[in-house]
């Protein structure tokens, strides 16, 4: 791992000193999305939201593989699939190989210095 990722990772915890769901990395993820939506993706990612993330999760999931509909999309697909891979053991596994993946190929994604969302 690059000194650069490293500090990334040491720098992106969230307001709390915790990065969402754990992962500074998915944490980057959701600094990137519209402020509406990240802070309903981070009210999901805590712990005491177990009971609303397998929900919503499976809905996402199920959102994805319908994206062929008119409201629906395939951004709902790997949404659904983050938020599951919170009590999933083996998602979680595939979400760390994703974000391996996204580090190497697309780290501009997890480059928090530049949010899309930023309203100030």
């Amino acid at each position: 791992m690059s000194t650069a990722s490293h500090e990334q990772r040491t720098k992106s915890g969230g307001a709390s000193g915790r990065p969402a769901g754990g992962d500074p990395r998915l944490d980057a993820l959701v600094h990137r999305l519209p402020p509406r939506l990240a802070g309903t993706v981070d009210y999901l990612l805590q712990p005491s939201s177990r009971w609303i993330r397998i929900p919503s999760g499976a809905l996402l999931v199920v959102g994805g593989v319908l994206s062929f509909l008119p409201v629906l999309g395939i951004w709902m697909l790997p949404l659904g699939l983050a938020l599951l891979a919170e009590d999933v053991p083996a998602l979680r596994a595939s979400r760390s190989k994703a974000f391996d993946w996204i580090e190497r190929r697309k780290p501009h994604w997890l480059d928090r210095s530049d949010p899309k969302n930023d309203e100030t």
